[in-house]
């Protein structure tokens, strides 16, 4: 039997402010307690400045958790119904507070199980899976990176006009209240095995690339996931880029019951 073990990290990095959330819960909707063996894990990464960026991350995490444990049907049901549901919240919220117009945010959310992990995701939060020493980016990224990327292979564009054009972080899609244009729902779990890890970020974990990233995770594997994390971090701020965005990092295990 598999139990899943977590834990998370953050840092301002260069802003003066943090607009990231990341929360976890025991998932007991399928057996009327608390399992150690299902959890629900969301990640946020907020936008409309100091005020509206934070309540946004928060708001969104806070709505998932809450709604994903009352919504009924299959796993693909709940975590949509819980990604509704928090685009929902932060319509009213704005409708309540209109100084708050244009806040929103990324989410990535999972529910891990015995048949393994299944998402949703809106923005550019990344969902990796790190196994036998290899990362790969298991949900879609919405912001305009992979059609810059894109253009690059047609020969539209070089591949540095790719890499540096300013549009390259903007956002196609996001939780504003507004509907929903790209969501990214796994069609079935992903089975995880004990030596896997499962995270959760912000986009600011872009400052490290994929192999800087397997190479911090296997060096920290058999520490636990809070070594994991921080060490995530902390390779992030040793970067010293002056225009760091948030990071948040919010780590996975799974491990057999003792």
């Amino acid at each position: 039997m598999l139990l899943f073990k977590s834990a998370h990290f953050a840092s301002r990095g260069a802003r003066r402010y943090q607009e990231d959330a990341a929360m976890t819960s025991l998932d007991a909707s399928a057996q009327g307690a608390d399992a150690p063996d299902r959890l629900v894990a969301v990640l946020a990464d907020g936008m409309g400045g100091h005020a509206g960026g934070a309540v946004a991350s928060r708001l969104v995490c806070e709505t998932f958790i809450e709604s994903i444990e009352k919504a009924a049907g299959g796993n693909r049901e709940r975590l949509r119904s819980a990604l509704d549901a928090a685009n929902a919240a932060i319509a009213e919220h704005v409708a309540k507070n209109p100084a708050l117009r244009g806040m929103g945010s990324t989410l990535v959310g999972t529910l891990f199980g015995p048949e393994g992990v299944e998402w949703v995701s809106v923005g550019d939060s990344p969902l990796y899976l790190y196994r036998n020493g290899e990362i790969a980016l298991l949900n879609e990224d919405h912001s305009l990176a992979p059609v810059l990327d894109q253009l690059a292979a047609e020969g539209r564009l070089s591949e540095v006009e790719a890499r540096t054009d300013p549009r390259r972080h903007l956002l196609r899609s996001a939780v504003t209240g507004e509907e929903l244009d790209l969501v990214d729902l796994s069609r079935q779990p992903l089975a995880l095995h004990v030596g896997d890890c499962v995270v959760l970020a912000s986009d600011g974990i872009h400052t490290l690339d994929t192999h800087e990233i397997a190479r911090i995770v296997s060096a920290y594997l058999s520490s636990g996931p809070e070594a994991i994390a921080q060490a995530l971090v902390r390779n992030v701020e040793l970067a010293s880029d002056p225009h760091q965005d948030n990071v948040t990092v919010l780590v996975v295990l799974p491990v057999e019951k003792s």
